[in-house]
């Protein structure tokens, strides 16, 4: 039992590392990291909070938890609002085949 834990464990932190990686390579790509950190930013949050994102995260520092959620919010998509657009938008007689 404490075996297949650990491998899930394992499991999910390399998937939150990877997908990271793929976050901050696109932020990268569209320029929005680069080699100069020019801005500070700075506020005061519950410490539980930052524990919580650095560990569901797989971060141990501040930064990175600020540049991967930061990075995440920009690159967001709208797939939430299109598909909600796209509400009536199949004609009522399509033929589903279900």
């Amino acid at each position: 039992m404490g075996t297949q834990i650990r491998s899930a464990a394992e499991s999910e932190a390399k998937v939150a590392l990877t997908r990271n990686k793929l976050v901050l390579e696109q932020a990268r790509a569209v320029g929005l990291l680069g080699t100069a950190k020019n801005t500070r930013l700075s506020g005061r949050v519950p410490s539980e909070l930052i524990e919580a994102a650095k560990k569901r995260a797989h971060v141990t520092s501040d930064t990175e938890l600020l540049e991967l959620a930061l990075s995440r919010l920009a690159l967001g998509d709208d797939f939430g609002a299109r598909l909600v657009g796209r509400k009536g938008s199949i004609p009522t007689d399509i033929d589903l085949g279900v």
